[in-house]
C-alpha cells in the first residue's frame, strides 16, 4: 500500500521496470490513459491552460472527469508516457463546458444535495477552508460535508465516537502522512478501530502543514522557507516572507492572505489534488449515505 494511504484504495500502481524510458505522446483526444499517481484511467478529452500550465483532461467510462498537470506520470496500455500537447487541428473552436475551481464540469441548475450521513475529516480550520475554497461546489452537489478534527491525536477516539459502516463512511485528511511520523502511527492504530476496515480511508500528504500545499509561485516566491526545528512553523514562515508574525491575530491574517491566493486547482500541489478526489469518490460509491 501507498505510505500515505490508509485504508481501502486503488490498487498500487506497478513500480517501472529500472531502465524504462518513458516515451513522448501527444495527449490526441480519445487516447485512454492512467495516471500512475491515482489510479484514475480515462480518455482525453483536451488539454487546456489553468494557473499557467497545461492539464489534461480525462473523462472515465462513469463520465467522471478529472485534471490532471501534462508531464510524467501516466500510462499508456502499461508504458510509462510522457504527455505533451497535441497540435491542435483546424477548424471551429468548440465551446468549453463551464467549470469549477475543482476543474470539474459545472452541472447547470444543480441544487445542493441534501447532507450525506458520510463525512470528511480534516485536521483543521486552515485545512477545511482550502478544501471548501477548491471542492465546495462540488461537495455541496454531492451532500459531503467536510468537518476539522484540530488534531488526529486522538483520531482512533473519535472514529469509534462516529461509528463507521457501510453507509455512513469517513474520508479523513492528515498532513505530514510520511513514513516513521507520528501522523503514520495514528492512522495504523485509527484502522484497528472497531467499524473502520472498509468504512473508512485515511489519506494524506507530505506536507508538515496545509499552507505549503500551496505553490509557493502562487505568492511570489520559489520555495517556502525552511523553518528550523523548535520554532512554530506558521510563525517562522510568516517572519520569513516579512508578514506580521507576533500574535494569533497575525496568523490568521496571514493565513486569509495566502487562501485569497488561492482561483483553482493549479494553484494546489498534485499530492493534494488526487487525495480529495479519492476522498470524495470514497464516500459516494453507490450503496453509501
Amino acid at each position: 500500500m501507498d505510505w500515505n494511504s490508509w485504508g481501502p484504495g486503488p490498487a498500487d500502481a506497478l513500480k517501472r521496470p529500472a531502465g524504462t524510458r518513458a516515451k513522448t505522446v501527444g495527449a490526441a483526444p480519445g487516447t485512454v490513459v492512467e495516471d500512475v499517481a491515482t489510479g484514475f484511467v480515462g480518455a482525453v478529452l483536451r488539454v487546456e491552460r489553468a494557473g499557467g500550465v497545461h492539464v489534461v483532461v480525462l473523462e472515465d467510462r462513469h463520465g467522471k472527469t478529472r485534471s490532471f498537470p501534462l508531464g510524467g506520470g501516466f500510462w499508456i496500455d502499461g508504458e510509462p508516457v510522457t504527455l505533451v500537447p497535441e497540435a491542435r487541428a483546424n477548424g471551429p473552436a468548440k465551446r468549453t463546458p463551464q467549470r469549477t475551481a475543482s476543474g470539474s464540469v459545472r452541472v447547470g441548475n444543480s441544487r445542493a444535495r441534501t447532507a450525506r450521513a458520510s463525512r470528511i475529516w480534516v485536521e483543521g480550520a486552515h485545512d477545511a477552508e482550502l478544501v471548501e475554497k477548491v471542492w465546495g461546489e462540488d461537495l455541496r452537489h454531492e451532500g459531503i460535508v467536510v468537518e476539522p478534527l484540530h488534531g488526529v491525536d486522538d483520531l482512533a477516539g473519535a472514529i469509534a465516537d462516529f461509528g463507521p459502516s457501510g453507509r455512513r463512511r469517513l474520508g479523513i485528511l492528515v498532513d505530514h502522512l510520511v513514513p516513521g511520523s507520528k501522523e503514520e502511527r495514528i492512522a495504523a492504530d485509527a484502522m484497528r478501530t472497531p467499524g473502520a476496515a472498509g468504512n473508512v480511508l485515511i489519506l494524506g500528504h507530505p506536507y508538515v502543514d496545509v499552507w505549503q500545499v500551496i505553490k509557493p509561485q502562487v505568492i511570489g516566491i520559489q520555495a517556502w522557507p525552511v523553518v528550523p526545528k523548535g520554532q512554530d512553523w506558521k510563525t517562522g514562515i510568516l517572519k520569513a516572507l516579512g508578514w506580521p508574525h507576533r500574535t494569533k491575530e497575525d496568523v490568521g491574517l496571514g493565513w486569509k492572505r495566502l487562501l485569497a491566493q488561492v482561483r483553482t486547482y493549479a494553484d494546489l500541489e498534485p499530492s493534494l489534488l488526487g487525495r480529495v478526489e479519492e476522498l470524495i469518490d470514497f464516500l459516494t460509491e453507490p450503496g453509501t449515505a
